[in-house]
């Protein structure tokens, strides 16, 4: 088998193989398992949300995408700390874009911390509008909530009575269910949580946050193990490429911002999410396939060129090195709520 570097990745035999198709077959299969995964637990909310003991493991609140893990830490803290963090990110990824141009999104591990940095970014957005709420608790008396069923139920029920108009009542319900941070779909507005608290369930908004959040939990293991534990004791050439501060802080500083925002936030780590970090990765894949068909390129990692008779056992390996890189965050979670609990029973909240 010739090496990679003898080989013109844009030449059909390069894809038309039982490599290609063994590694595609793999790709396709994992698809399929992590479509089913969401629909099963996330894509049917909607269907069952319609009373309290309908809740999927799945399920979210609204107010999980900013409230803190202590009643006794203001939203705002968050929201500090999610700008900083939001800073700090974007200045490491535009001072490498700087450095070595475009051509670094080849990599995994900046697209992985774009992906965080944009984490921040909505994450900012949703502490925003979290800390107006805060400080807005008086209008979200659920007194205020019947009144609005009320006055809903009077401006809605002309539209119902009409056949006509259901296709456009459809098309303005989706538009303004793609923009609220509260679930529409409900009429009662409020579901009763574990402690018998009343909640706004979510909207789309922070389903996608939540998406985002445990994507980049396994992502930033997955980045910064094969660095440090895999390329840079056996691959990685010093005489070639020095390992600086930028360098550095791109295979750490995801992680450790991540960890902080974990501390901090509510938000929980249903493990049928990994389904959303196998498709991230997935994408990552398929669009390395598709630059590399069109251009003959170097591979970024070596285990992603398929010049080697070992390819599709690479890629099997990798895929499966996601389930305890992701299972590693939720056990980070797991800990913070078992230790959180123990040691502040009152002020912990999840």
């Amino acid at each position: 088998m010739d090496s990679d570097s003898d080989v013109d990745t844009t030449e059909p035999s390069y894809w038309w193989n039982r490599r290609f198709l063994l590694s595609s077959l793999f790709v396709l299969t994992t698809v399929i398992v992590a479509a089913i995964c969401i629909w099963k637990y996330e894509g049917r909310r909607r269907e069952r949300g319609a009373n309290h003991q309908g809740k999927t493991v799945g399920f979210l609140y609204e107010d999980e995408a900013w409230n803190t893990s202590f009643k006794v830490i203001h939203p705002a803290w968050l929201l500090a700390y999610r700008i900083i963090a939001f800073g700090v990110l974007l200045s490491v990824i535009v001072m490498n874009y700087v450095d070595d141009g475009p051509g670094i999104f080849l990599f995994y591990t900046q697209c992985t911390f774009c992906l965080v940095t944009i984490y921040f970014a909505v994450g900012s957005s949703l502490s925003i509008y979290g800390c107006y709420k805060y400080h807005n608790r008086v209008s979200d008396d659920p007194a205020d909530d019947v009144r609005d069923d009320e006055e809903q139920s009077i401006s809605v029920a002309p539209a119902l009575a009409e056949n006509a108009d259901a296709t456009n009542t459809s098309k303005r319900f989706t538009f303004e269910e793609c923009f609220s941070l509260e679930d529409t779909t409900n009429t009662s507005k409020r579901f009763t949580d574990e402690k018998g608290s009343s909640r706004k369930p979510a909207g789309v908004c922070v389903y996608i946050f939540q998406a985002l959040y445990q994507m980049c939990g396994g992502a930033v293991v997955l980045t910064d193990l094969i660095f440090w534990g895999l390329l840079y004791p056996f691959v990685w050439d010093p005489d070639y490429d020095e390992l600086d501060y930028l360098m550095i802080s791109l295979h750490v500083y995801n992680f450790v911002f991540l960890l902080g925002d974990t501390a901090l936030n509510s938000m929980r780590f249903p493990m049928f999410r990994i389904a959303y970090f196998m498709l991230w990765t997935i994408t990552y894949v398929i669009v390395q396939w598709i630059v590399h068909a069109c251009v003959d390129l170097w591979w970024p990692y070596p285990f992603l060129s398929l010049a080697s008779t070992y390819a599709p056992l690479w890629y099997l390996l990798v895929g499966l090195v996601h389930i305890p890189c992701y299972c590693g965050y939720a056990l980070i979670v797991k800990l913070k709520h078992l230790w959180f609990t123990r040691f502040f029973p009152k002020s912990f909240q999840g």
